[in-house]
């Protein structure tokens, strides 16, 4: 009896430990940081992402604001920046404060305009005069200190915040992807309050649109339809719906498709200097090969027609190799957007449940062609294979309404 009542205050004590400690980190925001020197920051704000914070004080008679940019969980070998933008609401335009740690251990700071995409930093004036600039780096936190004189630039300022890798002492260019293209936002120098870009998010929403339309359309409709061609036309009752069903998925993929691809030539032309080679190559080599297939339904040959096994060929070849380079660019979208994981495991689910079928399929019209075979040997059935074929089993060249 007295073992389990210490059993009991142990797990207790430990509870109310652990819940002490949860409450604790999750509670360490800017409002509770402590500077040395006794430095004070009347107004801060947690920055919405990578693990940043911005403590400032404004002087409304002399525009001067006094700032402490602090990023906490970051290594010994990566930069940090925080920027105001006097001009627009993204990365070109930014007059930007930059820090890290040396490969000797002492820290740099200085300021950087940022004039294009894929910068590497250098230093330069900014358009407004900055003093007291310093930084520090302690217990995985990189903290600027600067006084910035906006004579010129109002009270509402747009804001951007970078963290990117080095390589030496030469700061290297940023992840292009996930919480990296979202830090950036707006705040108000009076009331504090900071603000989500428009722009950021209408771009990220932009993003969305172009993944959901590519996977639907590419990820999903375009092995559906060849599932559709390949099986259904083994069974006589579904001849000839099997085709137009074909077609139509076909169609509404490369519809679909195509507004998926406008949606990413958008964003490229709003994404100046950032660029995703393999994502946007196999993305024009699957517009062309959809647009060839489109346009081959023009000269498809009739299924007599002596050309029409060479026309079969090249739709079937080039159909796979869209199939297997949309799977593949799908997946290359996912990781360039990094959404939340459940939305690549759902659509690696949809392609299991596709794969699946189609073995299973593969599987029943191999043995209703072996069945229809025997029967055709006992002389059960007339001359002719699966589908009116001239001996040519489940995908015979026979009379038949429709082929693919």
């Amino acid at each position: 009896m007295g073992g389990r009542r210490l059993t009991l205050k142990l797990t207790v004590s430990l509870s109310l430990i652990t819940c002490f400690l949860l409450s604790s980190s999750y509670g360490q925001n800017c409002a509770k940081h402590s500077f040395p020197n006794n430095r004070v920051f009347k107004t801060c704000s947690d920055l919405p992402v990578l693990n940043s914070f911005l403590h400032f004080n404004y002087d409304t008679s002399s525009s001067e604001l006094e700032i402490a940019y602090r990023h906490s969980g970051i290594g010994s070998s990566r930069w940090v920046a925080w920027a105001i933008n006097p001009t627009s609401t993204g990365m070109v335009g930014s007059q930007a404060l930059v820090a890290y740690q040396q490969t000797n251990g002492t820290m740099r700071v200085y300021t950087s305009p940022i004039t294009q995409y894929q910068t590497q930093l250098q230093e330069g004036e900014l358009s407004f005069n900055v003093s007291d600039l310093s930084a520090s780096y302690e217990n995985d936190e990189i903290i600027i200190f600067a006084t910035l004189g906006l004579s010129n630039n109002g009270t509402m300022l747009n804001q951007v915040w970078q963290e990117g890798g080095l390589n030496g002492n030469i700061p290297q260019m940023h992840v292009t992807s996930g919480a990296n293209v979202q830090s950036m936002g707006t705040l108000n120098l009076v009331s504090g309050e900071a603000g989500t870009s428009n722009g950021g998010g209408s771009k990220l929403k932009k993003r969305n649109i172009h993944g959901v339309l590519n996977t639907v359309s590419w990820g999903i409709l375009m092995p559906m339809g060849a599932i559709i061609a390949r099986y259904l036309k083994v069974f006589k009752s579904a001849d000839p719906a099997w085709f137009y069903l074909h077609v139509l998925c076909q169609f509404s993929a490369y519809v679909v498709g195509v507004a998926g691809w406008g949606t990413g030539l958008k964003l490229g032309s709003e994404s100046v200097g950032i660029q995703f080679d393999a994502h946007r190559t196999i993305g024009i080599i699957l517009f062309s090969l959809g647009t060839l297939q489109v346009f081959a339904l023009l000269v498809r040959p009739k299924p007599e027609h002596k050309y029409r096994l060479y026309w079969n060929i090249y739709h079937h070849l080039v159909g796979y190799t869209v199939i297997i380079l949309s799977v593949i660019n799908i997946f290359k979208g996912f990781d360039i957007l990094e959404p939340e994981k459940k939305w690549k495991h759902a659509y690696i689910g949809v392609i299991v449940a596709l794969a699946s079928t189609a073995v299973l399929l593969e599987a029943y019209t191999w043995f209703v062609a072996m069945r229809r075979k025997r029967s055709e040997s006992e002389g059960k059935l007339p001359y002719g294979g699966v589908n009116g074929g001239e001996g040519n089993g489940v995908y015979g060249h026979g009379v038949r309404t429709q082929q693919a």
